[in-house]
């Protein structure tokens, strides 16, 4: 299969082979074989491997941030800032599997007896990342289940499978065996819903949409046997705060920031803008000017602010709400879309004024920004309007009220809400991150209870008293 650039179609980036059945049972079989010898091995070695992992990605950053814009379409500061970001989930990983999952806790009990707390690996787990993050989240994923001793098949999306073979590869390189960390590709509908259903899987951990993360949601459920954990990230209705302290430029920076960076094709992506009346108009004109400044184009050029979308598909869908938004709001501004790139999947950024956050039945993953004006008067309907959506990802204010921002926070049942900054580009070990209700499962990703969600415990109870008090008859195995 042909992967080509969704900046330029025509241009071949190069080929893939699908999964097959028979390579996905094998996958797995080899995975459950391994997986025991791999958790032997003790934490201090796996996350060795994990720190080798970050230290060759840092080595061949250039590599990473090419490969990055021409299959994703991501510009060259955002390609930076992935590889970054998966370095950083290998060196924190690394840290905080030492840390905790390495630790064999004594706990107290009656006269005489001998308590053990221990952490394992579950088995096997299917790791589906998504596309827009085709390195960082990728990595995220697979190093975590593998530091806590697992092993990993892991499905990329099928629109990025050459950087996942290249991770691959690479953690194969750093002392991950082939046996324990497996690559499949293929269509999520046929390769996804195959592994998840497969008894043999001890765990799913996924980033993506909100109806796939529901479907394999009701898929795991109705397995028979053990009930299997599911972690899932997806994506949100993510709204902004503004009041009539804020700080304008800053605000307007945010915004352009947070709604149209990477294309809008993130899921911690501004997607309404709420601007207290009485600097509505104000802010508005700002953002108009700011809009007209952002530079559509090549992801690859260093002057691109905005790339592709990822695919045909994506481009149609926010090119219909485009057409949709143009009948039932009002457009504040349109960034312009140079000749030139007809040949990709390119939109440019919008702005519309709309009336309610009803009007927006779901996610929309684009560049496309929705602005309400609301009344002091109206907070508390604000609030019901953000927790009626069932989303709960990222949330953003601008205030230079303290209390504001902590009335906001207090009021709205979101997972990371950010005050006097921009709402992406969470920081691994700094902003945790994940949401809740129809954003997420939780424990948050880059946060110091996300390795446990991967582990089993174990208790060791022991009648010392029994045996003599002889405490040096067994060893801990991490096995």
């Amino acid at each position: 299969m042909s992967v080509n650039s969704p900046a330029d179609c025509t241009r071949r980036v190069g080929t893939v082979t699908e999964a097959s059945g028979a390579d996905i049972d094998q996958a797995v079989s080899d995975a459950c074989q391994a997986q025991k010898v791999w958790c032997a091995k003790g934490v201090e070695f796996r996350a060795d491997c994990l720190e080798r992992i970050a230290a060759e990605l840092e080595a061949s950053m250039p590599e990473w941030v090419a490969l990055i814009s021409l299959e994703a379409g991501r510009t060259l500061a955002d390609g930076i800032s992935e590889v970054r970001e998966a370095i950083d989930f290998c060196r924190y990983y690394a840290q905080q599997a030492r840390h905790t999952m390495s630790v064999t806790l004594t706990l107290p009990g009656p006269t005489g007896e001998s308590n053990t707390l221990s952490w394992h690996g579950r088995g096997v787990w299917v790791c589906i990342s998504p596309w827009n993050f085709p390195l960082a989240i990728f990595v995220g994923q697979i190093v975590a289940a593998l530091v806590t001793g697992n092993a990993v098949i892991a499905k990329p999306a099928e629109q990025t499978p050459l950087v996942a073979m290249k991770a691959i590869q690479l953690m194969h390189r750093c002392g991950v065996p082939e046996s324990v960390l497996h690559c499949v590709l293929g269509a999520g509908a046929d390769v996804g819903a195959k592994l998840v259903a497969d008894l043999r899987v001890s765990g799913v951990v996924f980033t993506g949409g909100t109806d796939t993360a529901q479907t394999i949601n009701r898929s795991l459920a109705s397995r028979p046997g053990p009930i299997t954990p599911l972690i899932a990230e997806t994506g949100g209705l993510n709204v902004m705060l503004v009041d009539a302290t804020a700080l304008p430029e800053q605000v307007v920076d945010d915004v352009i920031t947070s709604a149209f960076h990477s294309a809008g094709q993130r899921c911690s992506a501004l997607r309404v803008l709420y601007l207290q009346q009485d600097i509505a108009d104000h802010v508005l004109a700002m953002l108009a000017g700011a809009m007209s400044e952002l530079v559509v184009g090549l992801p690859w050029e260093t002057r691109t602010d905005v790339g592709p979308l990822i695919d045909a598909l994506a481009q149609k869908k926010v090119r219909q709400h485009i057409q949709t938004m143009q009948q039932v709001g009002r457009l504040i501004a349109a960034t312009p879309l140079p000749e030139g790139l007809e040949r990709g999947h390119f939109v440019a950024p919008h702005a519309f004024e709309i009336e309610s956050l009803a009007q927006l039945e779901q996610e929309i993953f684009g560049p496309v920004l929705h602005v309400i004006r609301y009344a002091r008067a109206d907070l508390p309907k604000v609030y019901q309007q953000i927790n009626d959506s069932g989303y709960g990802l990222t949330l953003g204010v601008h205030s230079r009220i303290d209390g504001f921002a902590r009335s906001v926070f207090k009021n709205t049942r979101v997972g990371n809400t950010y005050v006097n900054r921009n709402m992406i580009g969470a920081v691994v070990g700094v902003n945790p991150f994940g949401g809740q209700g129809l954003s997420g499962t939780g424990p948050k990703a880059g946060g110091p209870h996300y390795l446990h969600r991967f582990a089993t415990e174990r208790t060791y109870t022991d009648n010392l008293v029994a045996r003599g008090g002889n405490t040096d008859l067994f060893t801990m195995s991490d096995s």
